[in-house]
């Protein structure tokens, strides 16, 4: 598992998502994760799958793997 607390108390989360292969997919992703409440940040890298999410608190990874469904994609679990 790849979450971590920081000092002010967010929590940083590193997905792998898989299927992403430009800018329009990163954005895609990026949207809907970020309609989940308390996400404050989201970073999607297509060239890795790889997804980082910061948050006030630790996400249900079922919101997340809907999130990165809606969206067209999977979820393939926590990197």
């Amino acid at each position: 598992m790849t979450a971590q607390t920081d000092t002010s108390g967010s929590v940083t989360t590193v997905y792998r998502v898989t299927g992403m292969s430009c800018g329009h997919c990163e954005g895609a992703v990026s949207g809907e994760i970020s309609r989940i409440p308390g996400v404050s940040s989201v970073k999607a890298v297509a060239s890795t799958g790889e997804v980082t999410v910061v948050s006030v608190a630790a996400l249900d990874e079922e919101a997340v793997r809907a999130a990165v469904d809606e969206a067209g994609f999977e979820l393939a679990g926590q990197a």
